[in-house]
């Protein structure tokens, strides 16, 4: 029997399992005012009105982006959210109001349901589980996100804004050939202001 050498642990897994705790102690510290915060940051980003902003809806202790959501959709923009069409896919995206009904997901997501169509979003709000000066974000590792907004620039455009707590910010991330960039991260305490390349 020979001895065999234990596969180095992900770097990335490493990573998510500390992001992962430090987000769940700042949703436990800063709650609902977290999500105000970044409501209360809407007219600083530079969002047109008529904009479709695909945003999400949160799970567990995801910074909440319903409140800056309903301060955009107020001020004219037209929201959606994500839906996995198939895995290792792009997500798609379908109109929402936030007073519509929601349909459960793959991975506990919700989102509208097939049948409210299909939209091409301007601006895509990203979750994360860290992010590094550079913009780049540290996700679940299922690569959704990444392959959407690498589609969406092929296609045309679109501006990814990433938001989370500043406690998830880190010095940097590792990268693989296929991750995005954000254009923008949005705190609790402001917008990020992002290395240059």
């Amino acid at each position: 029997m020979t001895d065999t050498i234990p596969p180095s642990p992900d770097p990335k897994s490493t990573l998510r399992a500390q992001a992962s705790r430090l987000r769940g102690e700042a949703a436990s510290r800063l709650g609902a005012a977290a999500g105000q915060a970044l409501a209360d940051l809407a007219p600083s980003l530079g969002i047109a009105a008529g904009s479709v902003v695909a945003g999400y809806w949160p799970l567990g202790d995801e910074i909440d982006p319903l409140p800056l959501m309903a301060r955009l959709a107020r001020s004219g923009c037209r929201l959606a959210l994500p839906a996995v069409a198939a895995p290792r896919s792009a997500l798609e995206f379908r109109p929402w109001g936030l007073d519509r009904p929601l349909e459960d997901g793959p991975h506990r997501t919700r989102h509208p349901p097939a049948s409210a169509g299909r939209v091409v979003p301007d601006v895509v709000l990203v979750p994360l589980l860290a992010f590094d000066g550079r913009g780049f974000r540290l996700g679940y590792g299922g690569g959704y996100y990444d392959r959407t907004l690498a589609a969406l620039r092929a296609a045309g455009g679109v501006v990814a804004i990433g938001l989370a707590f500043a406690v998830q910010r880190v010095a940097s991330l590792p990268l693989d050939g296929w991750d995005q960039p954000l254009d923008m991260i949005v705190t609790e305490g402001g917008r990020i202001a992002l290395e240059q390349a």
